[in-house]
């Protein structure tokens, strides 16, 4: 129903998408043919949410973005933090194992429990070519629940540990990829123009490209298809063709060949390449 219509006209390996309202959460690459193929494995599939923020992507001037730093964020301390209509959260060590994998790669000490504080991201997002969050987000919006500005405050305020689209927003982020390595992060309000949540505030206030997930994810096998991505991107290349590398990976694996675990993850903007080894 939504590829077979125009598949004959579809060269090269990959396929840009623009999506309208809710199909912006159709989980593309888990979409089959007629002959039981995933879309994904022939072709590198990414977002956009407009033509104009194609275009506008094409003609961002050289030295808009940062060419070199990583904020990796994961396992935020949360004991003391209540989020309205909510269960009290707990610690998750998977995302402190997922960031500290990356910084070791990078040479990058993450920012975990307590140091992991609204401000500190803040103030780190404004300078790296590279932001990777593994924590709690709010499932309507992905907003991204931090460790508290205050951490020995018993009743924290929301103001002082979640981050909202707003605050992105007003960051102004310099960014080439941020990857959103957490539950929902893709979700938000369904406009015409697509989903508004915090992947689409990274994308409005400056980043290049946001890899977000479409809904809950395991601890386990994000670990597993986060190191198979990082691997390519490490290597030189670029964020599509190293998500496409990732799922085929975990999708030929015995323990997480399930779709959930490969398909939630969605690249969204341009198909950036890091140079850190450079």
């Amino acid at each position: 129903m939504v590829i077979a219509p125009f598949s004959h006209s579809i060269e090269g390996d990959e396929l840009v998408i623009v999506p309208e309202g809710s199909s912006f959460l159709i989980p593309y690459a888990a979409l089959v043919d007629q002959n039981s193929r995933y879309l994904s494995e022939t072709l590198r599939i990414r977002l956009v949410p407009s033509l104009t923020t194609l275009r506008l992507l094409a003609e961002c001037p050289e030295g808009r973005h940062s060419t070199s730093g990583a904020l990796l964020v994961g396992n935020p301390w949360v004991e003391t933090v209540r989020i309205k209509g909510c269960r009290p959260l707990a610690q998750l060590p998977g995302a402190e194992e997922e960031v500290k994998m990356i910084g070791q790669s990078l040479n990058i000490v993450p920012l975990t429990g307590k140091s992991a504080t609204k401000d500190r991201v803040l103030s780190g997002l404004k300078s790296v070519s590279l932001v990777h969050i593994a924590a709690h987000g709010r499932t309507e919006t992905g907003e991204i629940i931090l460790s508290p500005n205050f951490p020995g405050a018993k009743r924290p305020k929301e103001k002082d540990f979640l981050l909202t689209m707003a605050d992105v927003l007003d960051a102004k982020v310099h960014a080439k990829l941020v990857v959103l390595s957490y539950a929902n992060s893709g979700q938000g309000k369904i406009k015409v123009e697509g989903v508004v949540g915090i992947a689409r505030a990274f994308l409005g206030a400056g980043a290049r490209s946001v890899i977000a997930t479409l809904w809950a994810i395991d601890d386990e096998a994000t670990l597993a298809f986060m190191r198979h991505f990082y691997d390519h991107l490490l290597a030189g290349q670029s964020a599509s063709k190293s998500l496409h590398h990732a799922m085929k990976r975990i999708r030929e694996s015995e323990k997480f060949n399930a779709v959930k675990h490969w398909a939630p993850f969605v690249l969204i903007g341009d198909d950036v390449t890091l140079n850190f080894g450079q």
